[in-house]
């Protein structure tokens, strides 16, 4: 019989960037995010479905924050312009609205990042569970909320860990807990409310009717990374007064905004045979070597019931002290037990300083 999949958490976000090295210099000074796993330029042509059929050149930097939380995979196309939404995205349109990156202190990080002159789109308030929260965009426009966070790892240079979930845009809210649920093990309701919010009204259609629904997973998160990536909360939002667009329509995948939500995986056959029985196959399948330069891994997409790209990666080796040639091969121990902590900790003096 086939061992289940395992989750550690989630491994990073994806962003499309229209320039990698000025997004990681400016994660880096208002996020913390300023450790890289990897940085490598290359071909992309394993996503030939999401970029037309063809494959293109990109120049990508996955990096993470000391304190805890998945990464950021800074990702340009070098072989194109990539393109912005052709409108504005609103409140309930379909994919990753927004990136929820966990704060040691909220208010604190409210105050960093308003004397930094970053574009605040709300003022400190309350989420519908009633913990301070704030939504900001970055200078490409992509929209990020600061909540509260519950678990940490290291020491960050900033109030912020990395991201802790997403803000999805959802037309079937049965249908997508379901999938969010079977698959991603987020079995957990914080709350589900209906109405029109406070914390949303600063927003692009934040004003009008919605049904939201905050998810935790029930289990602890299992695997070499469990304890740096820590615990994740997803918010699914419907609305009511009008018809969502699709984030990434009429666009590729690679293009500007937040490109895919990635977990950080054990047994990528148990998992592509999970998600098959649940309806949601793999669309993308890597195979079992895959090769980022740095660091190398096995990794597939799948699709959530708008169309919304989720990775799973199967990682094989990553740089722990790249000065010493220090490369850690996963492929030599117990998949489920996590790494001991200062073998993490050791990633610190990949820090890149300003």
């Amino acid at each position: 019989m086939t061992k289940k999949p395992t989750i550690a958490g989630i491994q990073q976000v994806g962003i499309g960037i229209p320039n990698v090295h000025e997004a990681f210099q400016w994660y880096r000074q208002h996020f913390g995010m300023d450790i890289p796993i990897f940085e490598e330029a290359a071909e992309a042509n394993l996503m030939l479905p999401y970029t037309g059929g063809q494959p293109h050149q990109r120049h990508a930097i996955l990096a993470i924050n000391m304190a805890g939380g998945g990464g950021f995979e800074i990702w340009q196309y070098t072989s194109r312009t990539p393109e912005p939404s052709a409108f504005e995205i609103q409140l309930g349109d379909l994919g990753f609205y927004c990136t929820r990156m966990k704060s040691k202190d909220v208010k604190g990080s409210y105050e960093f990042l308003k004397s930094k002159k970053v574009n605040m789109v709300s003022e400190l308030t309350k989420d519908a569970g009633g913990n301070d929260t704030f939504f900001l965009r970055d200078p490409w426009h992509n929209l990020f909320q600061v909540v509260k966070g519950d678990s940490w790892f290291g020491e960050g240079k900033q109030l912020t860990g990395g991201p802790a979930g997403c803000m999805i845009g959802v037309t079937d809210m049965e249908r997508s807990m379901k999938f969010y649920s079977d698959i991603l093990g987020y079995d957990t309701v914080v709350y589900d409310k209906e109405g029109v919010f406070e914390d949303f009204k600063n927003l692009p259609s934040g004003t009008n009717k919605v049904r939201r629904v905050l998810l935790k997973h029930s289990k602890p998160r299992v695997g070499a990374f469990s304890r740096l990536l820590g615990s994740s909360e997803i918010e699914l939002v419907k609305v009511y007064d009008r018809s969502p667009r699709k984030i990434f329509e009429y666009r590729f995948w690679g293009d500007q905004g937040f490109i895919h939500l990635c977990f950080d995986i054990t047994n990528q056959q148990a998992m592509k045979e999970l998600c098959a029985a649940k309806g949601h196959p793999f669309t993308v399948d890597s195979g079992e070597k895959f090769d980022m330069g740095e660091a190398a891994g096995h990794f597939s997409y799948i699709e959530d019931p708008d169309g919304a790209l989720i990775e799973f990666v199967e990682t094989k080796k990553i740089p722990i002290m790249k000065k010493l040639g220090w490369y850690l091969d996963l492929r030599k121990r117990d998949a489920l037990q996590p790494l001991p902590d200062w073998m993490l900790k050791a990633l610190r003096f990949n820090r890149v300083k300003d």
